[in-house]
């Protein structure tokens, strides 16, 4: 982004750039905050694949709508968006097949954590084809052959329905692809039509047969917490829609952690917000006192800033795009689960669960280590941020989330994991319950809280998108009725080693259903 008056000019397929202010982005290959320069300084542009005459208008109208007030740069930038794209069509140079009959083309974008890429979609006879308007992509063309998509799922986004998320087989060249649309219609009418083809192949699972397998202890609760994700919209590749994992744990001071003790695990009856009774009796005081809508916890339990808060040390580069160049103060940062817990039971504002990567024993715990060595700075007492401090009665990352899982998968969890999950899916989530539960989150976050196709001011509506993705999204809901409670205490259907070591029918399901992730 160039900030400052801009004197373009093109002489030899060159554009010269005069800015008074510049951004260092990885300087000397190193991931580090950005550095910005206000220096003026003059930047050549040498275009090898584009002609420097058919940019220049463009970025002489970006510059121009850069100096309007927001009121009117907005509508001015969806004006040359929308000029631009809508004189592009699918180059039909890129069918593999030049006997493929064109089904259907419409345009939409491909979602991945904090990027939106728009471009065209194609669907023929024998594939699904995205090509995106610019070229950043791997491929120019993401191409998807029919029969290698297992399953394609209807998706939220932003709290619309609009999001459409397609499964493939894993030796494909694209695994995974997530696209949202204009309008519904839209995505319905590609739903319909690659529904339509013959050469589809799909797999189904039926809820309730994966509810049964769960309960009969065939699906692990950390398998069964990622099904019911993806059922709710929850997914690796949409920050404001990560799958959330519950707190089973808050002892975080002992020196060890006796998983046979009832008194190390959290209450998960109630949500994070109202464990504590006295912030809760504060919480419910102010509540009172606003005028409509009410709500009792003005942050979620999850979005994308608390993500990227447990994730920075993995992928400090998703938090470098998402703050602007710049890592949070490092007193504010993930620096020790112990007081990351206190934080979350005493705060006024921090009701935040976690994430699937405290429960995942493939990938070692390695969020929790600064493996790139980079400088987040130093803290208050002179401590420079490295690693997260882990509690007294883990020796490790790898054994804190080990231990953690075996909790998550004890009795005393599998007992009562179904009020968790009648909190965040089920018929606690929203209404009269909700309320009963102290379940209630700043109206926002409610699916048909606002309707955004009716907004026609795009800075009103772009102030509501914002709002809706930093703030975090209430998963769509999936049960109506209380979530039936795990079967424990029973002989398992199969030996345990088997079910850790061998693929069991549900399992391979789950995976294709879940799908693989660019992401974690």
């Amino acid at each position: 982004i160039v900030t400052g008056k801009c004197l373009i000019s093109s002489n030899n397929n060159v554009i010269c750039i005069e800015c008074k202010q510049y951004v260092e982005m990885l300087a000397g290959n190193v991931l580090a905050p950005y550095t910005f320069v206000p220096d003026k300084s003059k930047f050549l542009f040498l275009l090898n694949y584009a002609k420097a005459t058919d940019c220049l208008p463009q970025i002489c109208q970006l510059h121009r709508a850069s100096t309007l007030p927001a009121a009117e740069q907005n509508s001015m930038i969806a004006a040359i968006v929308y000029s631009r794209q809508s004189r592009v069509s699918f180059d039909t140079l890129w069918l593999e097949d030049l006997y493929e009959k064109v089904i259907l083309e419409t345009q939409g974008s491909k979602i991945t954590p904090l990027v939106v890429n728009p471009g065209r979609i194609l669907l023929t006879s024998s594939r699904l084809y995205f090509q995106p308007y610019n070229n950043v992509e791997s491929y120019p063309v993401l191409k998807i052959r029919l029969p290698d998509i297992k399953r394609i799922v209807p998706r939220r986004f932003l709290l619309r329905h609009v999001g459409l998320e397609i499964y493939c087989e894993n030796n494909s060249q694209v695994t995974h692809l997530y696209l949202s649309f204009k309008s519904k219609e839209e995505r319905d009418a590609l739903y319909q039509g690659l529904i339509n083809q013959p050469a589809l192949r799909l797999e189904n699972i039926e809820q309730e047969m994966m509810t049964l397998q769960w309960q009969n202890g065939v699906l692990s609760n950390y398998d069964y917490l990622l099904y019911l994700n993806s059922m709710a919209d929850r997914t690796f590749n949409d920050l404001t829609q990560y799958p959330v994992f519950p707190w089973v744990i808050q002892d975080y001071t002992s020196s060890k952690l006796d998983l046979d003790d009832p008194s190390v695990y959290r209450d998960l009856r109630k949500p994070i917000g109202a464990l504590n009774d006295l912030r809760l009796q504060r919480l419910k005081e102010r509540c009172e006192e606003m005028s409509h809508p009410k709500f009792l916890y003005g942050s979620h339990y999850s979005a994308p800033g608390f993500v990227l808060f447990y994730l920075v040390r993995k992928y400090p580069h998703y938090m470098l795009c998402l703050q602007n160049g710049r890592f949070d103060h490092p007193d504010r940062m993930f620096n020790s689960v112990p007081d990351v817990w206190k934080n979350v039971m005493t705060n006024m504002s921090d009701f935040k669960e976690v994430i699937p990567a405290f429960y995942d024993t493939q990938g070692g715990g390695d969020f929790l280590v600064n493996n790139y060595g980079i400088n987040f700075g130093y803290r208050h007492d002179g401590m420079k941020v490295g690693d997260v401090q882990l509690p007294s009665w883990a020796t490790g990352p790898q054994d804190f989330v080990k231990k953690l899982r075996d909790a998550l998968e004890s009795d005393h969890v599998s007992n009562v994991l179904h009020h968790w999950i009648d909190l965040i899916f089920g018929y606690k989530q929203t209404g009269i319950e909700a309320e009963k539960a102290n379940n209630l989150f700043y109206y926002l976050c409610y699916e048909g809280a606002v309707n955004l196709d009716s907004i026609r001011d795009l800075n009103q509506r772009h102030a509501l998108e914002v709002q809706i993705m930093e703030f975090g999204q209430i998963p769509k809901q999936i049960f109506t009725v209380p979530h039936p409670q795990r079967l424990t205490g029973l002989p398992p259907l199969m030996p345990a080693k088997l079910r850790e070591d061998s693929p069991t029918a549900a399992s391979v399901a789950l995976a294709n259903f879940v799908g693989p992730s660019n992401f974690l």
